[in-house]
């Protein structure tokens, strides 16, 4: 991480000439700015920038979708005011003299939090959790598909017939994983260098699959953690010749790739959840107990925000290791709720967000899901001892985007939560995807239909 001071002798120096100056879109994708080093920190340290509000309307492919009220043609796509949050300057170490700091968005008019973006949405989350006295942390265990192909080349192949960095499953497997050290390696080391400290790497159950970890932290910072990774290793592996994808499921016949997110609470330097109440297996607090029941309950109400693309629930399939259905234990890996640790420790993963998933989003949901849990007592189902996959009476999570983003549309809750106006916004988004999906034709229907219809 860089302070200021620090930032301005390097620029002097000439060890840093460009700053990335960014910000998350709704797909969790970094958009923004290269500055002048110089320019940056005479300048745009105190002022901020601009970024055109389309930015939040656009589809995958930077296209302007009409229908929302934040942004459109009829309001002539102004700007808004990207304001550096210089917590999170850092040396960008995989790319040559360059520092990155993220921005968050605040309406050039009212110079408040503009309450769709990420970012802001997770504040507000964040914020609420202050007012209760708690200090929010998290932690997202990302994985990821490494192929031997460029991204160029993969494109131009119409992302078909792609070279696995590995030839068979190497989940633990040490030998397997050196064949990809020198792309994991210098992940870890780039990363550990721009201040995302790095806990380890391993295979995973794919062909060419990895995880990556990083430490926990504050949930705002473990989200720009997130954000920071995905973009370092999306151009190592550029910088190689290689690809790397966080799809949720690559393939049919191949395991998802996840974004486990684990999360506490903390009040005082102490886990809140941390108490000497026996709930099932567990020794635990009030506050953990009705936390872990509001973020079950409340599943259907944000399932988006963990699974926000088509591709998403694809990857909920039995036996898969993804969760296809909604119940809680300890250290069990067939739920969707798994709890760990004990004592300082003790904490909640939820195993339903895929790779896929905006860290603000994944992040605001679980939040706002277990405070309201807190504030209604709301109490979890008993703790499920067995394989979860086999117990057909549980509820499953939702099986398409449609089906999840009208849950999400008509919750209550949400509303209440994040306000209508994102509701509104994140619906019509999460339906903008899945009308484009619904529009296009397939390999799948032509290897089905185009001879034997």
């Amino acid at each position: 991480m860089l302070s200021l001071e620090r930032l301005r002798e390097l620029v002097a120096q000439e060890q840093i000439e460009t700053v990335i100056v960014g910000f998350t879109d709704h797909y969790g994708r970094l958009c923004g700015k290269r500055y002048d080093a110089e320019m940056f920190v005479a300048d745009t340290i105190s002022h901020g920038t601009h970024g055109c509000d389309y930015l939040l309307t656009t589809d995958m492919e930077m296209e302007p979708v009409p229908g929302y009220q934040f942004a459109n043609w009829e309001l002539g796509y102004g700007d808004f005011h990207l304001v550096p949050d210089l917590a999170t300057l850092r040396v960008a170490s995989w790319l040559d003299k360059t520092a990155l700091v993220l921005c968050d968005v605040k309406s050039e008019k009212t110079h408040d939090f503009v309450s769709i973006a990420p970012r802001s949405i997770l504040q507000k989350q964040l914020a609420a959790a202050k007012t209760l006295g708690f200090d929010s942390f998290a932690a997202s265990e990302l994985e990821y598909y490494i192929f031997s192909n460029s991204y160029r080349d993969a494109q131009q192949q119409g992302f078909a017939n792609l070279d696995p960095a590995g030839w068979y499953l190497e989940d633990y497997h040490i030998l397997q994983g050196t064949r990809t050290e020198g792309f994991n390696a210098a992940a870890r080391r780039h990363l550990k260098n721009s201040g995302v400290p790095v806990e380890n790497s391993k295979g995973e159950w794919g062909l060419g699959q990895h995880e990556l970890n990083v430490r926990y932290a504050d949930a705002l910072e473990m989200a720009d953690r997130h954000v920071v990774y995905k973009q370092c290793l999306k151009e190592v592996a550029e910088a190689q010749g290689l690809s790397v994808t966080f799809m949720a499921k690559f393939a049919s016949d191949r395991a998802g790739s996840s974004c486990h997110i684990h999360f506490s609470l903390w009040r005082d330097g102490q886990n809140a959840f941390a108490g000497n109440n026996q709930f099932g297996p567990v020794k635990c607090s009030d506050t953990f107990r009705h936390f872990l029941g509001g973020w079950m309950a409340h599943v259907y109400d944000v399932m988006p925000f963990y699974a926000p693309t088509v591709n998403s629930y694809k990857r909920f399939v039995d036996g898969s290791w993804a969760p296809t259905r909604l119940a809680w234990s300890y250290d069990n890996r067939t739920g969707g709720f798994r709890v760990v640790g004990n004592g300082p420790s003790l904490r909640i993963e939820c195993r339903i967000p895929g790779a896929d998933a905006n860290p603000y989003l994944a992040f605001a949901a679980s939040l706002a899901s277990g405070l309201d849990g807190i504030a209604n007592k709301i109490e979890p189902p008993a703790c499920f001892t067995g394989d979860i996959y086999a117990a057909q009476h549980l509820p499953r999570v939702p099986y398409t985007l449609a089906e999840a983003t009208d849950k999400f549309a008509h919750s209550e809750f949400a509303k209440r939560a994040f306000g209508a106006d994102v509701v509104e916004h994140y619906a019509h988004f999460f339906r903008t995807e899945q009308r484009a999906y619904d529009m296009a034709v397939t390999d799948w229907e032509r290897k089905r239909y185009f001879e034997r219809i």
